[in-house]
């Protein structure tokens, strides 16, 4: 059988393998095929591009939004994204902007509590357009200012800690439509992180086209809910690592194994989609 994984990031965003080293550890896998899905970017596309086609895989340009419904955040995949489209690059670009200022921030709200920490020091670190906490956690540690991630976290990022600020948030509905006018597919990312299952219904009426079914986080439990759900929406049916390399203490890469018969279907149709946009 082959495999994939769909749901990888790089330093690029919040991950710490390079795209060249991210294929490396699938090509040893004996992957089939593998997504790049950095968050709000897809600049390391083109690099991962290279290293699978070097390495035999087949590679799916993708990013992950972070969006809301309502009240409730999830995060979407989007998949086999034209990663010149312009109108596509202007909309990340702007929620890019709002990740650098969150960190400005953030590390604002650390230094109100006396903890001396550059802000140039995160952004050094990042060396990304799209920074996030980790990045700044990952800041604190280097500059012995904690003792490790984790108690960056509890004592200053963490959702309700003293440095917390919450996301700007495109809607869903919007991220949906801006994977689609890339010529992608928009799934909905780890659902059972999410605890609202309420929602996917509106998700499907604005367009869905899958959900991610397999994820590292997911119990067998879970992904059997998921699954009977996908079949009774007629949605496709996705799975990943989402593999930060280190940046969550371990690489999570080769902890899920989606079968390349999900990725068969995704192709018919994404191609369906295209042939449907040309007929218009």
């Amino acid at each position: 059988m082959k495999f994939a994984d769909l749901h990888l990031h790089t330093f690029f965003s919040d991950g710490t393998f390079s795209p060249e080293e991210l294929a490396g550890h699938g090509a040893r896998l004996g992957f089939a095929a593998m997504a790049l899905t950095d968050h709000d970017s897809v600049e390391g596309c083109a690099r991962m591009a290279t290293a699978c086609s070097a390495a035999g895989m087949e590679f799916i340009p993708g990013t992950e939004l972070t969006a809301e419904l309502g009240n409730t955040e999830l995060h979407l995949l989007g998949y086999f994204l034209d990663t010149h489209n312009e109108k596509f690059l202007a909309e990340i670009g702007r929620f890019q902007t709002v990740r650098q200022n969150r960190i400005l921030e953030m590390v604002a709200a650390i230094n109100k509590l006396g903890v001396p920490l550059e802000v140039e020091s995160v952004f050094a670190l990042a060396n990304c357009k799209s920074p996030g906490r980790p990045h700044v956690a990952r800041a604190l540690v280097k500059a012995g200012l904690v003792k490790n991630l984790d108690d960056a976290f509890e004592r200053f990022l963490k959702k309700g800690r003293p440095a917390w600020v919450p996301k700007t948030k495109m809607s869903a509905l919007q991220g949906i439509e801006l994977i689609h006018q890339t010529g992608g597919l928009a799934v909905m990312a780890h659902p059972g992180l999410n605890h609202n299952d309420d929602i996917i219904p509106d998700l499907v009426k604005a367009g869905l086209d899958g959900i991610e079914c397999f994820h590292t986080k997911h119990s067998t439990a879970m992904s059997e809910r998921y699954l009977e759900i996908a079949d009774k929406y007629h949605l496709l049916v996705t799975g990943g690592s989402d593999c930060h390399g280190f940046s969550k203490n371990k690489p999570l890469i080769g902890t899920v194994k989606l079968p390349y018969e999900h990725v068969e279907k995704m192709k018919v149709a994404v191609a369906g989609k295209n042939v449907a946009s040309l007929n218009r």
